[in-house]
C-alpha cells in the first residue's frame, strides 16, 4: 500500500470512530432520559454539551497543530476522546455525563480539522480534493457500525457498555495512528494566530467559507435530529426500526463516491452548489411524506446529498489557505459551524413549540440552503483555479 493511501486510511479509520460517538449519542438519549428522568431541556443541553466541546476543541487543536506539529495534535485529540468515552461508561449521574461528554468534544472536534489539515498538506489539486472526500466518506462507516451497536448491543447490554466498546476502537485507531508520517511542514515565517485570519489577504474568504458551514451544519443537525421525532408523531414508527437506520447510513456512501469520481470532471464549487440543491429538493420531500416508501426514497437521497455536501465543503475549506494557516483556519470555520450545531436543533424545537409548523421551519431551511449557494458563489474563490493559492504569508 502506498504512503497515499495508507494515510487515507489511517485518518478515515479515526473520522470512523468520531462518526461513531456523534451517532451512539443519538441512540444513548432516550435511555438516558428514562434512566434519569430527564425533561426535554435537560435532554437538549446533553445534545448541545457535546457541540460546545467541539466549537472550543477545533478553535483550539487546529491552531496547536499550526504550532507543534499535525502528528502531535492529532494523536492528543484520540488520547483524550478515548479516555473520555471509557470514563463515560462509569457516569454516576446526568451532571457527570455532560462533563465527560463535554470532554470527548473537544477530542471529536480537535481531530476533524486536524485530520483534514495533514491530509491537505500532503496531497494537491484534484488528489488533494479527492483525498479530503473520501476521507470524510468513513463517516458514513462510523454511523453504520453505531446502528448495529444500537440495535444488537445496547438493548442487551446497556449503553455502558457501548461506550467502553467506542474507547476500545478508537484505542485501535491509536495504534494506527503510531504510523502517521512525521509533519513535512516548513516552520511559518509568522506565528499563525487568529487575527492572521482576519487580514485583509484571508478576512473575506474565511468569513464567507466560515457562514458556509454554519448554515450547513445548523440545517445538518435541525434536520437529522427532529425529523424522524416529527415522523413518528405523525404515525411512522420505521423511522426507529434498523433497516431504516442502516439505509440512511448506507446511502451516504455513494454521495460521497459520486463526488470524489466528480472532482476530476467538475469545480468544486459548482458541484457543491448541486448537492446542496439537492439537499434542498429531498429534504421538502422527506419532511413532507406520508407514505413509507416515499420516506425511505427520500431519506435516503437526503443521506446522499447532504454528506456528500459535507464532504465537498471538507475538500474547498483546507485549500483556500496556505499550509503555515490551514490547522488554524480549518479549526476556526469549523467552530463557527459547531455553533450552528449547537443552535440548530435547539432553534427547531422552539419553532415548532411557537406552532410554526414543519413547512415553517422547512421553509426556513430552504432559505438559508439557498444563501450558503450565494455566499459560495459570489465569496469564496475556486479551489480548483489558482486564485486560492495566489495568497500567501
Amino acid at each position: 500500500m502506498d504512503k497515499s493511501k495508507r494515510l487515507l486510511l489511517i485518518v478515515g479509520t479515526a473520522w470512523m470512530i468520531d462518526a461513531l460517538d456523534v451517532a451512539l449519542l443519538s441512540f444513548m438519549m432516550p435511555l438516558l432520559k428514562t434512566q434519569w428522568s430527564l425533561n426535554e431541556t435537560q435532554l437538549g443541553f446533553v445534545g448541545a454539551v457535546t457541540s460546545i466541546g467541539m466549537m472550543i476543541g477545533a478553535l483550539l487543536c487546529g491552531k496547536f497543530s499550526d504550532r507543534f506539529g499535525r502528528k502531535r495534535v492529532l494523536t492528543w485529540t484520540l488520547v483524550l476522546f478515548s479516555l473520555s468515552n471509557f470514563a463515560l461508561a462509569f457516569a454516576p449521574n446526568i451532571t457527570w455525563f455532560m462533563l465527560i461528554r463535554f470532554i470527548t468534544g473537544i477530542g471529536l472536534g480537535g481531530e476533524l480539522p486536524v485530520a483534514a489539515a495533514l491530509i491537505a498538506d500532503r496531497n494537491v489539486g484534484q488528489r488533494r480534493s479527492k483525498m479530503l472526500v473520501l476521507a470524510d466518506s468513513f463517516w458514513a462507516y462510523g454511523w453504520i457500525i453505531a446502528s448495529l451497536l444500537a440495535f444488537l448491543v445496547i438493548p442487551h447490554f446497556g449503553w455502558r457498555v457501548a461506550a467502553i466498546l467506542t474507547a476500545f476502537l478508537a484505542a485501535y485507531a491509536f495504534v494506527l495512528r503510531q504510523h502517521l508520517p512525521d509533519d513535512s511542514a516548513k516552520t511559518p515565517t509568522v506565528t499563525p494566530t487568529f487575527s492572521t485570519l482576519m487580514s485583509p489577504n484571508y478576512k473575506k474568504r474565511f468569513m464567507m467559507v466560515s457562514l458556509i458551514w454554519f448554515i450547513v451544519m445548523l440545517t445538518y443537525y435541525g434536520i437529522f435530529l427532529w425529523l424522524p421525532s416529527v415522523l413518528v408523531l405523525r404515525g411512522f414508527s420505521i423511522v426507529h426500526s434498523l433497516g431504516y437506520t442502516l439505509a440512511m447510513s448506507i446511502a451516504q456512501l455513494p454521495g460521497y463516491y459520486l463526488a470524489a469520481y466528480l472532482i476530476a470532471k467538475v469545480s468544486l464549487k459548482k458541484l457543491l452548489t448541486v448537492y446542496i440543491l439537492g439537499t434542498i429538493v429531498t429534504s421538502l420531500v422527506f419532511g413532507l411524506a406520508n407514505q413509507t416508501t416515499v420516506i425511505l426514497i427520500s431519506g435516503a437521497g437526503l443521506s446522499f446529498f447532504d454528506l456528500g455536501a459535507w464532504g465537498i465543503l471538507i475538500a474547498i475549506t483546507p485549500s483556500l489557505f496556505p499550509q503555515a494557516i490551514r490547522g488554524t483556519a480549518m479549526g476556526a470555520a469549523q467552530s463557527v459551524g459547531r455553533l450552528g450545531a449547537t443552535i440548530g436543533p435547539f432553534m427547531v424545537g422552539w419553532l415548532l413549540d411557537l406552532k410554526f409548523g414543519i413547512s415553517g421551519v422547512f421553509g426556513l431551511f430552504v432559505g438559508l440552503l439557498l444563501i450558503a449557494i450565494v455566499v459560495l458563489i459570489i465569496g469564496v474563490p475556486n479551489p480548483d483555479s489558482g486564485d486560492a493559492h495566489a495568497i500567501d504569508l
